[in-house]
């Protein structure tokens, strides 16, 4: 695994405040709380992931494969990718002559994914720790771009849309697995009740009751289903859409860079 340490894009910003659940912090103090944040709970998540969703996630997770329209022997960028559940979905797909890579600015739980993966005999998958914002790949380098549950974290989305953007080749595909809006308010209060079970529940499991007060929080505050549409096509994505899931509790936002010609570049090996 490529040990990149994430850069700083931001440096010069560092005093701009930013949203880390309801506070309000400096875009570096917001990274480091992050890390924090899974740091504490990587060898716990995937079993929160599977209470809190009721296993939920796991279809959703296979509805964004199904809908990546990825073929044997491309490339694909599982940005966020933590512990792997995508990147485990998307293996089989792009098969031995294809490769994915799994990037994410954790190692911890990048750590947790990597033996996962390898228990599985998945050997077409790299790792690179690397901050969304930006990213160590060339020019043209992905057929697809995933990441799932992810964006709400980034400390600048427009800056980490616009390096997805950068890095996907012309008429490659980007998609984004996030939760949202519920579009019926009694679903949204109904799932509000739901979600403020999720604190005293990390407690029990993880120990880490603050982390998923946070996530609680994080969902709270990311963009709306329309608003985000428009953060991508913002970055230069074309045909941007999303699909609601379970009422909009989450949306996968899809959209394509703009172009139908192949380039030569190959995904940056990692690890």
């Amino acid at each position: 695994m490529t040990n990149r340490q994430p850069d700083n894009p931001r440096s010069t910003t560092e005093d701009d405040q930013v949203d880390f659940g309801h506070e309000r912090v400096s875009r570096a103090e917001k990274t480091r709380r992050v890390q924090g944040v899974f740091e504490s709970v990587a060898r716990r998540y995937d079993l929160m992931n599977d209470l809190m969703s009721l296993g939920t996630h796991r279809l959703m997770k296979r509805f964004t494969v199904e809908m990546s329209g990825l073929r044997p022997g491309q490339y694909v960028l599982d940005l966020a990718g933590g512990t792997g559940d995508l990147s485990a979905l998307l293996s089989p797909v792009v098969g031995a002559d294809g490769r994915v890579v799994l990037a994410d600015i954790n190692a911890a739980m990048m750590e947790v994914g990597r033996d996962r993966l390898l228990n599985q005999g998945l050997t077409n998958v790299s790792y690179c720790q690397a901050n969304a914002e930006t990213l160590p790949f060339a020019d043209h380098s992905f057929h697809c771009l995933t990441i799932g549950f992810g964006l709400r974290n980034v400390t600048d989305k427009a800056a980490a849309l616009t390096e997805m953007h950068r890095v996907l080749r012309p008429g490659g595909r980007l998609l984004v697995l996030e939760f949202s809006k519920a579009e019926n308010p009694v679903m949204q209060r109904a799932y509000a009740g739901f979600q403020s079970l999720w604190p005293k529940v990390g407690s029990l499991i993880t120990g880490e009751g603050a982390a998923y007060q946070y996530l609680v929080e994080s969902i709270e505050q990311h963009p709306d289903q329309d608003s985000l549409r428009q953060m991508i096509e913002s970055a230069g994505f074309a045909e941007v859409r999303y699909d609601n899931l379970c009422n909009g509790v989450a949306a996968i936002h899809s959209g394509r860079k703009a172009g139908t010609g192949e380039t030569n570049n190959a995904a940056t090996e990692a690890g």
